[in-house]
């Protein structure tokens, strides 16, 4: 099916709209729980972003990987932090180091809109190069990124799995090695008020 340029316009536009307000969500909002939900939305408009630009692999990885293991981690962290939430939702109070650090963040966002701005991106040698061979533009890159992730680099994705498996199991452990701490604890101060 067809569809207008102008359709592919809209979409494309909703999207980094939606990119952009939830990243100043983040940012400008003073409840950390509110941030952590908006960054895993930010993580989704990514993802949605990727798959408008037909790259369906990093998007599906976009979507497990940030919002599905990341982002979920955030959140569990700071349910489990014991922060006294404030009544004023977006932090008004600047600082020196905010002042700073916008100055800079300004700076770096002109100079980037300035070199995207003024380069001339059709005659990158990529994009000409995938021009003139159709063998560059492999329509399916999900079973090639498969068949390179199992055949030539299975040693590093391994490894990769290993060392997850190592985090998750020290994770565990430090968490019953706190709760037996405080479980002594609680009994040493049940002794202690009998005597």
């Amino acid at each position: 099916m067809k569809l207008p340029e102008s359709f592919f316009e809209t979409i494309f536009f909703l999207i980094e709209l939606s990119l952009i307000l939830g990243s100043l969500g983040v940012v400008l909002l003073n409840d950390i729980v509110y941030s952590a939900f908006l960054l895993g939305f930010v993580f989704v408009s990514v993802s949605f972003s990727y798959l408008s630009l037909d790259s369906d692999f990093v998007a599906a990885a976009q979507l497990l990987i940030y919002v599905g293991a990341i982002n979920v981690l955030i959140v569990f962290a700071v349910m489990l932090i014991n922060k006294k939430q404030s009544d004023n939702k977006f932090l008004l109070l600047w600082t020196i180091g905010d002042g700073i650090t916008f100055i800079i963040c300004s700076s770096i966002f002109l100079l980037l809109s300035n070199v995207i701005s003024n380069t001339s991106w059709s005659k990158i040698f990529l994009v000409i190069e995938s021009n003139k061979n159709e063998k560059l533009m492999s329509i399916d890159s999900i079973r090639r990124i498969g068949s390179e992730l199992l055949t030539e680099f299975i040693v590093p994705f391994e490894l990769m799995s290993i060392i997850l498996l190592i985090a998750l199991i020290g994770a565990i452990t430090l968490a019953r090695g706190e709760r037996i701490i405080i479980a002594e604890e609680k009994i040493f101060q049940n002794e202690k008020e009998t005597f």
